[in-house]
């Protein structure tokens, strides 16, 4: 088989060809015999034969009377695509409408430490004080997304996951003593959701819920961010809130149900 045009230095062609073996398996045909895997690969039957072999030795693949054939495993392949990269496009399209209907920015973001790491956002152009895209860094505490992620965690945990130095480079307005942030994450764990009014920078208010997993474990925060001078804490509170809150629990009932696809498939 002549080399694929167009690939890099570091191109394996050994796993591109592994791979083409297991494309060759078409809707309609799942036994193949080895001539034709071969020529619908381009390979030469011994070089489809050991591939072959050692997608069986894998679980990837079986032999059968009249040829080959494709086991379940499989689904794997595509199964870590989905839980890789999809469950921030699950939160995607409800994000997109709670932004629509707050005209206000939403992001979602993880706990990193000591300080939250943002991984997925839908933005409304608006000027404010810090920017954010995905992969940006803020202290945890002094905002509604790491409150609600911060208010979770047992105390023991709590305490070391804070003792950590930051790693945003910000210095946040508000740093309160233990006693002060023992007592904003009561209120918070028990409330089920977070506000911040320009604890973390001037002009930046928000308003943040938990996201959660299918065993109802604390995985993400989700917020809507405002400008303190065009949106009162009222306004988040009695519009932005519940519409908030709504959304959080449709993207945990996704999270939920993208849970229960299976990650081992036994042939």
């Amino acid at each position: 088989m002549p080399a694929r045009p167009d690939t890099g230095p570091d191109f394996i062609e050994a796993l591109a060809r592994g791979l083409d073996v297991i494309r060759a398996f078409q809707p309609l045909r799942p036994v193949m015999p080895l001539s034709e895997i071969a020529a619908a690969t381009g390979l030469a039957r011994p070089t489809a034969r050991r591939i072959l072999l050692t997608l069986i030795e894998l679980g990837y693949a079986r032999q059968c009377e009249n040829g080959f054939a494709l086991t379940p495993r499989v689904l794997e392949l595509g199964v870590a695509y989905v839980r890789s990269t999809g469950l921030w496009e699950v939160a995607r399209p409800h994000m997109e409408r709670l932004g629509a209907r707050t005209n206000e920015s939403v992001s979602i973001a993880q706990l990193d430490g000591s300080d939250i790491v943002y991984v997925a956002r839908v933005a409304v152009p608006k000027i404010v004080t810090l920017s954010v895209q995905i992969g940006t860094k803020f202290p945890a505490l002094p905002t509604s997304l790491g409150k609600v992620q911060l208010a979770a965690l047992p105390q023991e945990e709590l305490e070391a996951v804070l003792a950590q130095p930051t790693r945003s480079g910000l210095t946040p307005r508000w740093q309160p003593g233990a006693a002060e942030r023992d007592a904003e994450l009561r209120d918070v764990r028990a409330r089920g959701w977070a506000l911040t009014d320009q604890q973390l920078a001037p002009g930046i208010r928000s308003v943040a819920a938990p996201l959660r997993d299918g065993n109802s474990t604390v995985i993400a925060g989700i917020n809507v961010n405002c400008h303190a001078s065009e949106t009162s804490v009222e306004h988040m509170v009695e519009h932005h809130l519940p519409l908030l809150l709504q959304t959080a629990g449709d993207i945990s009932a996704d999270f939920a149900r993208l849970a229960t696809v299976p990650h081992i498939v036994v042939a």
